[in-house]
């Protein structure tokens, strides 16, 4: 049994080793044949004795059966979304104020911003444990199942640190992309609309075997904690990430000045269309790990890192006819209907028109052939019309005046652009309205989809949202596609919503300039629906987060009566009305860290730097980016850095976990 263990670690490590130099380094040194020899024996063996199989071994990339529904994984490190820059000058004014901060002497690395599914990985100790898209960036869906089938993705790491969590894309080469399509046509499938979609397809889906079909790859740019390594640059971060076997960019620059940096972003402008997988831009980021946590986080995105948008690919085509979609707000949106055309490699038949003022501007006409573009290559919209190419035959849009939904008459409110439906039982907002509540920024229920949704309100069974919360077995089953099974599954989606948080619920409501950051930031600073619906206009603006057009739209909302009607039925329902993270706030005693600012650096002994900042929100505190007079404590772990410095300098006082852990139960 000892020579059986022994040959079968040997037989591991050698295709370890030969996958690195395959799927990594593009550079194989044994033949095809003989790398099938040593899989086959490993497999050989471990059909012999089974209960030596291990969960990281080669012949586990595909395993078990199908999952039922992906498990909810919490971001140890918040996984946020990149500021754009469009052009040169773009980058310049960023560059510029990156130096006021930290000083023109800045390194750069840029590095192709591949155009796939966002992914955090966790390894502990150098093993594979978990996979995670990236979600709201705050919560993700567990996809290690899906992930292990990726080829280049190592389950064990050369070198066994304690723990590692590192981001990366997950995306379709250019050719495989290209071959499932044309195995979708041949079976009569819908095809994928581009290598993005098919990369998050492939991995958001319940059957591991799919994504073992198909080969995709993965690309790790950014080291996001990690314990053992010690590290000065951003640069330094992915050599040491490839020396331990993970897959990094060949195709990435370390720039000394900004004007290298933007060189090297308009180079592979054109070069982007000869690599084997597409790419939407570059993406630029400061070098120095000591000037990253300087510069700090903005609520949405990293100061340090930009992305290089790369301009959008155009394409010529014909504007056929033109509709008109009714938003949840009730505003009109035109939509021209095109000839299908490619375009950054989708199909596009449809694109945006604005408003009125966008058709009028562009004089645009039913039949007119248009130029189309994508806007960060996302979403289709009309450039510009080709009038020299106009026969006489094209027809002026003429904007309804009244919805095409409900009837009611459309108006254009003083000061906006956009015409608006206010008819207070309109479908279509009612139906928008409700798509809303139940998406997954909101009250997350699944399994009311659109086509659902549509359902329930035809049959009668909903008028609005509190209606959910009434739905009968009987009604559900009654409904054409609703079985015993997934009528049951949607009742208990729904009562689980019931619990989500007060932020959730806020943002469910669908008020005016009210997203999903600042329904959060009012949830922690009221603390329960009652008190933000009596909150005053002065109440509101005090917030930072808070703009004068937000709280004057929050302030309008809560003084209409059936909007106070629909909270009290859902509250009666037993939906969640209060902050959940206020901990001892809800039986009435004071919050110990309430009205007191902290920062938190370096790296803790045994909190996170979330699992800190979430402790310190429930007790009343306030987490934020960089130290200034204001900041009460700095939470300080090992390897400070800059901005331990500048708190000694200016007096704050500086604390340890311990002694965060001190200022709550010594209250």
């Amino acid at each position: 049994m000892e020579q059986v263990i022994t040959e079968l670690e040997q037989l591991r490590q050698e295709i370890r080793r030969h996958d690195y130099q395959y799927y990594v380094l593009d550079n194989p040194v044994i033949s095809d044949q003989d790398y099938d020899g040593l899989m086959n024996r490993l497999i050989q063996l471990e059909q012999e004795h089974p209960q030596l199989i291990t969960p990281d071994s080669p012949t586990q990339r595909v395993s078990g059966e199908p999952l039922e529904q992906f498990d909810s994984v919490p971001h140890q490190v918040p996984l946020l979304s990149l500021a754009n820059a469009y052009d040169r000058e773009d980058l310049l004014d960023w560059h510029r104020r990156i130096a006021g901060m930290v000083g023109d002497q800045v390194e750069y690395v840029v590095e192709p911003k591949i155009d796939g599914l966002s992914i955090a990985l966790t390894y502990e100790a150098g093993k594979f444990v978990i996979g995670a898209t990236r979600g709201d960036g705050e919560t993700g869906e567990d996809i290690t199942r899906n992930l292990k089938t990726v080829d280049n993705l190592p389950l064990v790491l050369r070198q066994e640190i304690p723990k590692l969590i590192v981001r990366g894309e997950a995306y379709l080469p250019k050719d495989e992309f290209r071959r499932i399509n044309e195995e979708r046509a041949e079976q009569g499938e819908p095809l994928f609309a581009n290598p993005r979609n098919a990369a998050a397809g492939s991995l958001r889906q319940l059957d591991p075997r799919v994504a073992a079909a198909r080969k995709l790859r993965v690309y790790i740019y950014t080291l996001l904690y990690q314990e053992g390594l010690t590290l000065g640059t951003h640069g330094e971060s992915l050599i040491a990430l490839a020396d331990l076997g993970l897959p990094v960019n060949r195709d990435r620059l370390v720039c000394r000045t900004i004007e290298e940096a933007a060189d090297y972003c308009e180079e592979w402008i054109d070069k982007r269309h000869h690599l084997p997988y597409e790419i939407d831009g570059m993406v630029v980021k400061i070098n120095s790990l000591t000037h990253q946590e300087e510069l700090g986080y903005t609520a949405k995105s990293p100061r340090w890192a930009v992305a290089y948008k790369f301009p959008a690919d155009q394409a010529e085509t014909t504007l056929e006819s033109i509709f008109i979609r009714v938003g949840r707000t009730g505003v009109l949106t035109p939509t021209a209907v095109l000839a299908p055309v490619q375009l950054a490699g989708t199909t596009v038949s449809r694109a945006t028109l604005h408003n009125q003022d966008f058709i009028t501007e562009k004089d645009i006409r039913m039949g007119d052939r248009v130029i189309v573009q994508k806007a960060g290559d996302i979403i289709p919209e009309v450039v510009r019309v080709l009038t020299e190419k106009r026969t006489g035959n094209e027809r002026l849009f003429q904007f309804p005046a009244d919805c095409p939904e409900c009837g009611s008459p459309v108006v254009r409110p003083e000061g906006e652009a956009a015409f608006r439906c206010f008819g207070a039982a309109c479908p279509a907002q009612v139906r928008e309205g409700i798509i809303h509540y139940v998406s997954r920024n909101a009250m997350d229920i699944e399994g009311l989809g659109p086509q659902v949704v549509t359902q329930l309100i035809e049959a009668g069974l909903i008028v609005n949202v509190a209606d959910l919360y009434h739905l009968k077995l009987e009604e559900l089953i009654s409904l054409e596609r609703m079985g015993q099974k997934s009528s049951e599954n949607l009742l208990q989606a729904v009562e689980k919503s019931k619990d989500r948080t007060l932020g959730q619920l806020i943002f469910a409501l669908g008020i005016r300039h009210v997203g999903a950051g600042a329904a959060k930031t009012l949830a922690r600073h009221f603390g329960s629906m009652e008190k933000l619906r009596h909150a005053t206009l002065e109440e509101l603006e005090a917030i930072p987060e808070v703009g004068p057009k937000m709280a004057a739209t929050m302030v309008e909302f809560f003084k209409i009566p059936q909007n106070i009607n629909l909270i009290q039925r859902l509250a009666d329902y037993g939906v969640n009305m209060e902050e959940k993270q206020l901990g001892e706030n809800r039986i009435g005693r004071e919050l110990p860290l309430a009205g007191k600012n902290f920062v938190i650096t370096g790296t803790l002994p045994v909190m996170s730097r979330k699992e800190t900042g979430d402790f310190i929100e429930t007790y009343g505190g306030k987490v934020v980016g960089s130290v200034s007079q204001n900041t009460d404590y700095l939470v300080a772990g090992e390897k400070a850095g800059s901005k331990l410095d500048k708190a000694v300098a200016l007096g704050v006082t500086v604390i340890s976990e311990a002694d965060l852990l001190s200022l709550v139960k010594d209250k």
